[in-house]
């Protein structure tokens, strides 16, 4: 690993980001690489096979390492795309998309065509796992998060360089967008997760996800310190100094309140009776009452 650590990534990540999963490190690790300890292989570990989206969310809530080879795959487009099996004039001519995604199998072959794709072979595994705890060097840092958090990722991301981040959508194989497309272009990407993360990741539908080279993970941070010093900060601060409107008849007691104080003098309530030193005493009923009280208060039936 080089100077900084996946650990210090994470951890001014975490602080400035505020992420409500764990951010990930993704490696594609090449025929023969070793495997680093305390990975799950889901087929021989947990009797399963999974999409790579899936492996996204074991990594980010269950705060587990993941090692997935082709035999760890359910996802036929994943396994296409990765390199992990070759690609096929069937998948090739859009058949897996058409009638779902396209109108045509022409319209399909055109979208799988624009799907990022690492050469057959090129790769033997994929390496996924928190990035605090990442034993080893990861090539992508991907981080789910809402829409705030992404807009404070892009905005640290621009903080150097200036201009815009470029990405672009298919509303499939997000897992291609966020690793093979990173790794390819060399550039952050902003991804808009697709329909089978959202079945098999169970990604929420208010999440979206973040995507840097890990050779850029050092300038990502100190955008993130430069923004937040620039007042560029999550959550995002609210501008609360302002009087705000209420509703005609909530109003109407304030000019109550204010015609009161103005016919019976400040703090007084409108029509409340009587001038000041007038007292029940005053009135005759009162008077006729009293006297017989004070008959039986001197000592004596009446």
């Amino acid at each position: 690993m080089g100077a900084i650590t996946p650990a210090a990534v994470n951890e001014e990540i975490e602080r400035f980001v505020r992420p409500q999963t764990f951010p990930l490190g993704i490696r594609m690790a090449a025929p023969g690489e070793p495997l680093p300890e305390k990975v799950r292989r889901p087929a021989q570990d947990m009797g399963i096979r999974v999409a790579i989206c899936q492996t996204f969310s074991i990594a980010r809530r269950y705060g587990w390492g993941l090692a997935v080879g082709r035999d760890d795959l359910s996802c036929p487009l994943a396994k296409t795309a990765f390199g992990f099996e070759r690609e096929l004039p069937y998948y090739a001519e859009g058949n897996l998309a058409c009638g779902m995604y396209t109108e045509s199998a022409d319209a399909g072959a055109r979208t799988e065509a624009e799907v990022p794709k690492f050469e057959f072979g090129a790769y033997e595994r994929i390496l996924i796992a928190p990035l605090g705890r990442a034993s080893f060097e990861p090539h992508v840092v991907l981080v789910y998060a809402n829409s705030a958090q992404v807009m404070r990722l892009v905005a640290a991301a621009l903080y150097r360089t200036g201009g815009r981040i470029h990405s672009s959508f298919s509303a499939r194989l997000d897992c291609a967008d966020a690793v093979i497309e990173t790794m390819r272009s060399q550039r952050p990407q902003v991804i808009l997760p697709c329909y089978g993360d959202r079945i098999y990741g169970q990604t929420e539908d208010h999440e979206m996800a973040f995507a840097v080279p890990w050779d850029q993970a050092e300038e990502l941070l100190a955008g993130l310190r430069g923004t937040q010093q620039g007042g560029v900060r999550y959550p995002i601060p609210s501008w609360l100094r302002y009087t705000g409107e209420f509703p005609e008849k909530y109003r109407r007691l304030d000019t109550l309140w204010e015609e009161g104080r103005r016919d019976g003098g400040p703090g007084r309530p409108a029509g409340s009776g009587r001038p000041e030193g007038e007292g029940a005493a005053s009135e005759p009923g009162a008077q006729r009452s009293a006297g017989p009280a004070r008959r039986r208060g001197a000592g004596g039936n009446p």
